[in-house]
C-alpha cells in the first residue's frame, strides 16, 4: 500500500471511530478537540447507523498491517 492509500485509509478510520463515540456515546471527538458543541441529539436509528459505521472503521484497522499490494 502506497503513502497516499495510506494515509487516506487512516483518515477514514479516523472518522469512523469519531462516528462510533457520536453513535454510542452521541459525543463528537473532532468537535471536542477542534471547538464547537461536543454532544450531538440523534434517533436511536441514527445511532445505530454510526455506530455500524464505527464498528467497520476499527475492522478496517486490519487492512494497514496487511500486505495487499496488487500488481
Amino acid at each position: 500500500m502506497n503513502w497516499l492509500s495510506k494515509a487516506a485509509l487512516i483518515l477514514v478510520i479516523i472518522g469512523a471511530i469519531n462516528w462510533l463515540l457520536v453513535g454510542v456515546f452521541q459525543w463528537d471527538l473532532v468537535t471536542s478537540l477542534f471547538g464547537g458543541d461536543t454532544f450531538r441529539a440523534s434517533s436511536g436509528l441514527s445511532r445505530i447507523i454510526y455506530s455500524l459505521v464505527g464498528i467497520a472503521g476499527i475492522y478496517s484497522l486490519s487492512f494497514l498491517f496487511t500486505n495487499n499490494d496488487v500488481k
